[in-house]
């Protein structure tokens, strides 16, 4: 069981501390061309080649979709609740209580622990988010509502483009499935070096908030997962991935919103720092409760 445990968690937390290490080494990394060569190209391309290899029924990913959907309402309300009654800003810490950090960790982690058919089923919940965090996010975070965000995103082609050969059966070219393979294999590891990189960077001010609010991102995501999960009645690889998900730390982007608009940047700085450490020692008390 342990031999298991480390084959998830080793890449992970390798590839992690190798971005951390060259970010306190303050070795050069722009940061700006390795997210858009992620969103651009690597996620993309990494959404086509899983879903259009994976033997996976059409019916569970619009069941998966649903769940993360209601999930994402659940971190908003519970949020809201919690930070009227606190007193806090919502403008502020609100995004950074309901996005988990499902791409950078996420996706790994659901990879490394259920294989293909679990990232194929990650990359549905990390659509949606990356959607409600480009536009309810950036939303939340700058007082203003910008749907035309959705017409930017190549993730969303990238799922039309999958969903077309899905449902029409038709088979992808070998040059083409080749190319979305290789590209795609570049999104992963970056991820998690920039990840790595980004917890070099940002440091922590405020602990005492940053601690309470960091548990109760997860403490909010672990719970309402396991409440979707039930509620849907998912079992198996579905019932884990949604669960692993909604229980990932504080996303980087919402750090990066909260600098850009002037939301508190430096307690979000430590939500991110914390949760993400937190997250990291008690990875493997989630994947003994989800495996």
């Amino acid at each position: 069981m342990y031999s298991d445990m480390a084959a998830i968690i080793s890449p992970i937390f390798i590839c992690a501390a190798i971005g951390f290490v060259w970010g306190r080494l303050q070795r050069p990394f722009d940061v700006e061309l390795v997210t858009a060569l992620v969103s651009s190209v690597g996620t993309p391309c990494l959404i086509g080649a899983t879903l259009t290899s994976v033997e996976i029924d059409l019916q569970a990913v619009g069941v998966m979709a649903g769940a993360t959907l209601l999930a994402f309402a659940g971190f908003a309300a519970i949020g809201i609740l919690a930070l009227r009654w606190s007193g806090l800003a919502l403008h502020s810490f609100l995004p950074a209580l309901i996005f988990p950090n499902s791409g950078n960790m996420g996706l790994p982690l659901c990879l490394f622990a259920f294989g293909d058919t679990g990232l194929a089923f990650a990359i549905v919940f990390f659509t949606i988010a990356s959607t409600l965090q480009f536009t309810l996010g950036i939303g939340i975070a700058a007082g203003t509502f910008a749907p035309g965000q959705l017409l930017r995103m190549p993730q969303l082609y990238a799922v039309g483009f999958a969903l077309l050969f899905l449902t029409t059966g038709t088979p992808v070219p070998g040059w083409l499935a080749n190319t979305l393979d290789l590209l795609g294999g570049l999104t992963i590891p970056l991820m998690l070096i920039a990840l790595g990189v980004a917890l070099a960077r940002l440091r922590v001010i405020s602990i005492r908030r940053s601690l309470v609010l960091s548990l109760g991102r997860l403490g909010i995501g672990l719970a309402t997962g396991l409440v979707v999960a039930w509620a849907f009645d998912l079992s198996g690889v579905a019932r884990g991935v949604l669960i692993v998900q909604s229980a990932m730390p504080v996303a980087v982007f919402s750090y990066l919103f909260a600098q850009l608009y002037r939301r508190a940047p430096e307690e979000v700085a430590g939500m991110v720092v914390i949760s993400t450490a937190i997250s990291f020692a008690t990875l493997p008390l989630l994947l003994l409760l989800v495996l």
